[in-house]
């Protein structure tokens, strides 16, 4: 703030020329997004509606049986109902583990505060796919847990090809995306607060629920959102920890895609999966604001 205090005219103007304008970001994000964004969406409603040609991807012959056979299967509304259930559970599951380890962090003090991030976001460095071979070296039949069971005369447990063993996989994975944006929204929140609630005679639960609660729901909700979608649209964990037993949309679409070559009737499974989650986001949303209006300014 000192050198910015000390900067010339001359300087000035030259940082300003450095400097691109506001009108040239916005034209370059908008080309990034309608590039890499809207084009491929686009070019998928309009393969949803072709038809599958013998020895080829498709033809240019319109239809909207894809579509039919979609929403009129039941089987497909079963996965669909798997996928949701799944992304529903995780994000269940990331808000009561992450909560507290969110308020942790954001009421640290002093050098521990930097070290809880970085042991957060550490995993963060290591890929998905690799995270999945570990929790596999954990869970598998042959696995360090069973290994252990066994050991002690119990037996052994089924920890993976099974929703148990995805919904490890998930929570794992994205839980740091939801202590993120609930220990940002903890920040906003002065310790003072909570202290002139418990000064008035409130007991550490009633301040809690009745103050730090409401006021860290931004937090909760975009953290929310964020898993939910992330776990709805993951394919490398549930492929790995569940295999064929656990079958959900974005593997169903990758197989009719690469595996059937079905082209139009992935497109639609994938345009029908978009659909009902906007549809469910869109519910989210308007329940999130009708919450927030209730939270104390």
């Amino acid at each position: 703030m000192a050198r910015a205090a000390e900067l010339t005219g001359p300087e000035v103007r030259r940082l300003n020329r450095l400097s691109l304008p506001p009108a040239l970001l916005l034209v370059t994000a908008g080309l990034f997004l309608v590039v890499f964004f809207l084009v491929p969406y686009l070019n998928m409603v309009r393969m949803s509606f072709l038809t599958k040609a013998p020895g080829a991807a498709f033809s240019h012959v319109l239809t909207v049986e894809n579509y039919l056979r979609v929403l009129q299967d039941a089987f497909y509304w079963r996965v669909i109902a798997r996928t949701f259930w799944l992304a529903g559970l995780t994000t269940l599951l990331t808000l009561v583990l992450g909560y507290p380890l969110a308020y942790t962090i954001a009421r640290a003090a002093g050098p521990r505060r930097p070290l809880l991030l970085m042991l957060l976001l550490a995993p963060l460095l290591v890929g998905a796919v690799v995270r999945s071979y570990g929790w596999m070296i954990w869970l598998g039949r042959v696995g360090l847990i069973n290994q252990a069971l066994r050991a002690l005369g119990w037996g052994e447990a089924e920890l993976m090809y099974n929703t148990l063993g995805v919904l490890i996989g998930l929570v794992h994975v994205y839980l740091p995306f939801m202590v993120l944006a609930i220990a940002s929204s903890l920040e906003q929140i002065p310790a003072d607060v909570e202290l002139a609630a418990r000064s008035l005679g409130a007991s550490p639960w009633r301040a809690f629920w009745r103050v730090t609660w409401p006021l860290s729901l931004p937090g909760v909700f975009s953290g929310a959102m964020l898993v939910f979608v992330l776990a709805l649209s993951a394919y490398v964990i549930p492929i790995l920890l569940g295999g064929n037993n656990v079958l959900v949309m974005p593997m169903l679409i990758v197989q009719m895609l690469l595996d059937a070559f079905h082209w139009p009737l992935g497109s639609a499974m994938a345009m029908v999966l978009f659909g009902l989650a906007s549809l469910v986001l869109w519910l989210y949303v308007k329940a999130m604001n009708r919450a927030l209006r209730w939270i104390p300014r």
